[in-house]
């Protein structure tokens, strides 16, 4: 019920706003108490800015001196941040609350500190599922194994449904302790894992037949040039002699990390960016060096396959370096800018559009497969039929 309360109060405080912003105006924004009237006013010759303090500091005023129930202001100043972010139109552009961010940061750089398990929430029996211990976590160490159902943490019992709650609950500071009641099978017992750095490696690799080398990256995080390359320089070592990158269900991450796993493939002096922002300024990105993959190389993707990922499959595509198999991107093609703010939040805003290197547009359209096809091991199939004909 509280959480219905602070939603209504938002969507009215971002209604003012938008308002605000469509008319240049705010005026004539009334609620009567009687015999008192509030009036919203502001010079009619006033920037965005002071229309937006005008109104956003009656309605924090009306609030606090009529609304029954307890403020947390904190919670009203992020509310009245996120509704106007949400009012610019773009699903990419975001307010992080401080404790959005940390969560954002923890997942963007691979490292956190928690236990360290993938769970999910088992709607048919109504429990939080462990799907699997991250490699080297305490959670591992601990003899956590893929399904576990948890059923209390600390003594609380959690359902499906609080999963995120119980998530909140099993992070906490480094070296404490929490305690997990564990159901597997038909035997219950209580658990103590100590809370511990976790890093997750989002890059696996295996070699296949006929020495054929495979890399999946499920996300482009801090570090994953250097996660790929121990990938790859392990593939190596086994006698690989070809390569299939796996970018599907890659959403994308950071641009850069992105750019640095292009540059081991590319040409030196090879586009492998370009991009515009809102003045049409245009920045073009070309490989530095000379590559360090010098073998045939397949890319695959899927509707699923975006953002910094699509600039990985253009770059390899257009410069020759690469052939991609398996079915349309997504079309995520524009970059935000992450932008820290004094409160402990921060914004991340759309600031540029991204182009392949031969200068075609990506956003809302994707980038084509040389080879159509569907479902995954189908495609597996098509890679590995390519790349032996390519190495005869």
């Amino acid at each position: 019920m509280e959480n219905k309360k602070w939603k209504t109060i938002y969507r009215t405080i971002m209604l003012v706003i938008v308002v605000s912003i469509v008319t240049f105006i705010v005026t004539n924004i009334i609620s009567y108490d009687g015999n008192r009237k509030y009036v919203i006013t502001a010079r009619k010759d006033a920037d965005i800015n002071e229309q937006l303090e005008t109104a956003l500091s009656a309605i924090s005023e009306i609030i606090e001196e009529k609304y029954i129930g307890d403020i947390d202001k904190n919670k009203l100043i992020d509310g009245a941040l996120k509704g106007m972010v949400e009012s610019v139109g773009d699903v990419y552009t975001e307010y992080y609350t401080k404790e959005e961010l940390e969560d954002f940061s923890a997942t963007t750089l691979g490292n956190f500190v928690g236990i360290g398990v993938y769970m999910q929430a088992d709607l048919e029996q109504d429990v939080v599922v462990i799907q699997a211990p991250i490699e080297n976590s305490p959670a591992e160490k601990a003899g956590l194994k893929t399904g576990d159902q948890i059923i209390k943490v600390d003594g609380k019992e959690y359902k499906a449904k609080d999963i995120d709650e119980m998530s909140d609950h099993i992070k906490g500071e480094e070296g404490t302790e929490v305690e997990l009641t564990i159901k597997r099978g038909e035997e219950t017992f209580d658990i103590k894992v100590k809370r511990g750095a976790v890093h997750i490696n989002y890059v696996v690799s295996k070699t296949l037949e006929d020495n054929i080398g495979y890399i999946y990256i499920e996300t482009f995080d801090e570090g994953c040039k250097e996660d790929f390359l121990n990938a790859y320089n392990k593939l190596l070592t086994e006698n690989i002699k070809s390569l299939i990158i796996d970018l599907r269900y890659n959403g994308g991450g950071l641009v850069d990390e992105a750019l640095d796993i292009a540059e081991l493939i590319c040409d030196k002096d090879d586009i492998m960016l370009i991009t515009v922002d809102k003045d049409g300024k245009k920045e073009v990105t070309k490989s530095k060096n000379a590559p360090i993959i010098n073998m045939p190389v397949v890319l695959l993707t899927n509707g699923a396959t975006a953002s910094a990922s699509e600039i990985v499959a253009a770059a390899l595509k257009d410069n020759g370096k690469a052939e991609i198999v398996g079915e349309k991107t997504y079309g995520k093609g524009v970059i935000q800018e992450l932008v820290y703010l004094s409160n402990g939040g921060a914004l991340k805003v759309t600031t540029s559009e991204y182009y392949t290197p031969k200068e075609e547009k990506i956003n809302e359209i994707g980038i084509e497969a040389n080879y159509e096809v569907k479902g995954i091991e189908e495609q597996e199939r098509k890679a590995i039929e390519i790349l032996k004909e390519k190495m005869k």
